[in-house]
């Protein structure tokens, strides 16, 4: 699994975060968000997932 984020794209909800606080960070000035892991294993594929399911401006795509 590959994941990408698209921070122009980026609202700053923060449901990436919630979702898989070990793949995704914000920046503290604006909240965009931070990939902190672009090549999770698989323990960890749920969470890219949910992540990527519940960002409201689907500004991260994960590639199988």
């Amino acid at each position: 699994m590959k994941i990408s984020v698209d921070q122009d794209k980026c609202v700053s909800s923060g449901q990436c975060v919630l979702n898989a606080p070990e793949l995704f960070d914000q920046r503290d000035e604006d909240g965009v968000v931070v990939l902190v892991q672009p090549s999770p294993g698989p323990e960890h594929v749920d969470g890219a997932r949910r992540a990527a399911a519940s960002c409201p401006a689907l500004a991260i795509a994960i590639e199988e």
